[in-house]
């Protein structure tokens, strides 16, 4: 069994960028260790889109050898940050917003943009381009994490959801039926109180992931409400929060040996 990859902490830096698409400019936020190249990560927020935390996430992320592209979803309504910091899932106007923009993004779009993500990524003087990349999500953007798996099947080998949603569903294309266009490694951390909800999703996601031979982890994280990986939310649950870095740092590792 080859050695962890466990470098320390690396200074990083940031920039803001835009990455053209077929459907416009999207804003988003290149972060990576200072010097060197790195292998590439698409990083997909949550409904809140991006902002201040999800780039210091990527900081994060980037600290321990990678380069980050933290992307705002919904950039074909506005440039980010998409929505006020007083914004909630609570308040039914914020709702109401919100789930009318995710509603703009079907998997055409999703998948159109996920190609030109890695394409910008494979662009950087900051990316190793000979290395494999990988993708991460939360929240929607967990089912944007599979879509771009399976966009670009040949460059992500891996790829983690946490509290993604939604991951199973009816339509043809939906995240568990494109699995088996991937050939990617998947970290699936489901919430708690998304499993009481919808417990048959973890076994047809498993039952996919087995028919696809895909070396998976797919895990309820205990006392994890829905947002427990995510700073500036109220779920946000430092001790699970912890364990689902270490389970994506374990999903990535094999990016630095391809």
């Amino acid at each position: 069994m080859p050695p962890k990859f466990e470098p320390a902490e690396m200074e990083t830096a940031e920039r803001a960028v835009e990455i053209k698409t077929r459907d416009g400019v999207c804003d988003a936020f290149l972060v990576h260790p200072v010097g060197g190249k790195w292998p590439g990560i698409v990083l997909h927020p949550d409904i809140k889109g991006l902002r201040r935390t999800k780039v210091e996430m990527s900081k994060r992320l980037a600290a321990q050898g990678y380069a980050v592209l933290a992307i705002n979803q919904f950039y074909r309504s506005r440039r980010a940050p998409v929505f006020p910091a007083s914004f909630t899932m609570a308040n039914p106007a914020n709702a109401a917003e919100a789930m009318t923009m995710f509603g703009t993004l079907n998997h055409d779009g999703v998948t159109s943009d996920a190609i030109a993500f890695v394409a910008f990524l494979d662009a950087q003087p900051e990316v190793d381009a000979n290395a494999k990349a990988g993708t991460v999500g939360f929240c929607m953007g967990g089912a944007m994490a599979v879509r771009t798996a399976a966009a670009v099947p040949d460059r992500i080998a891996a790829a983690v959801s946490f509290h993604g949603a939604p991951l199973v569903t009816g339509d043809p294309n939906s995240p568990h039926r494109l699995l088996a266009r991937t050939h990617a490694a998947f970290h699936f951390a489901i919430a708690t109180n998304d499993d009481k909800k919808q417990p048959q999703d973890k076994v047809e996601l498993r039952n996919a992931l087995d028919a696809a031979h895909l070396a998976a982890t797919l895990e309820v994280y205990p006392d994890a409400m829905h947002g427990w990986m995510v700073p500036d939310t109220v779920p946000f649950n430092p001790e699970q929060a912890d364990r689902g870095w270490q389970a994506m740092l374990a999903t990535f590792e094999t990016l630095h040996a391809a």
